[in-house]
């Protein structure tokens, strides 16, 4: 399990979005820019990307984001989100309980009362073709109806408390969040931070729009102008580009 290690914070990420969910930590001091640069660098030394280890990855980090987004601009609450929260926690749970459920199925699966084991010991005859199960001598239909059975009904308890059905939003596209910023730059000059997040049908789009206004801030395409802490954040034209 790969580990990340900044200034405040040194261990696996489960661990760091645990320690924030029971507030141990505090979500605004921890530099997630250099958790996924640390990610990205580990990526690019593999040979080949594991696909659950990288969606687990992207699960945590965007609820990491999103409660630091929500810690860092808490004048964006708006009334539809009230229940946000406890989604968040629920959706949090949900994961955590999943992960927990796969680790003990497997462990059920390793356990040595549902493996039979040939002898290698004793000669066998080898079929030149076709799959082969070579059982142990003493082994019966009865024994293996028996211990096919109690593994279904430990699989059988812990699916009992199923997960509920999540249906998956349409993807954002990054690209053309951009595009519409610019678009609404190129209108307006700037435009209020807020402004742009209201408009966002879900956490999603909000989560996509403000990695778009990060990158053309990182691009020098626009910059921000902020009174005080806490207050309206303002976007202005900076060197625009509309090609």
């Amino acid at each position: 399990m790969m580990e990340f290690k900044t200034e405040k914070f040194s261990g696996p990420l489960g661990l760091l979005l645990s320690l924030i969910e029971s507030e141990k930590m505090d979500i605004t001091e921890i530099n997630l820019a250099q958790i996924a640069d640390e990610y990205i660098t580990h990526l690019k030394g593999l040979e080949t990307i594991d696909p659950e280890e990288l969606s687990d990855f992207l699960v945590v980090a965007a609820k990491l984001l999103h409660i630091k987004s929500k810690a860092l601009l808490p004048y964006l609450l708006i009334d539809d989100e009230e229940d946000e929260g406890a989604d968040l926690e629920r959706q949090l749970r949900m994961y955590k309980e999943f992960v927990i459920a796969s680790k003990k199925i497997e462990a059920i699966l390793l356990q040595k009362k549902y493996l039979f084991i040939p002898e290698t010991n004793k000669p066998r005859r080898v079929e030149k073709e076709g799959p082969r199960f070579l059982p142990p001598t003493k082994v019966s239909i009865n024994s293996l109806e028996k211990s096919f059975r109690a593994l279904l009904e430990e699989l059988a308890k812990e699916l009992e408390k199923r997960l509920p059905e999540e249906r998956l939003a349409p993807k954002i596209n990054i690209e053309e969040k951009i595009f519409l910023i610019k678009k609404l730059l190129i209108e307006k000059n700037r435009f209020n931070f807020s402004q742009l997040i209201s408009q966002a049908k879900d956490v999603t789009e909000k989560i996509v729009s403000f990695l778009a206004i990060l990158e053309l801030a990182k691009q020098e395409q626009l910059s921000f102008e902020q009174g005080e802490l806490f207050s309206e954040i303002h976007v202005l034209k900076n060197n625009l580009k509309t090609d």
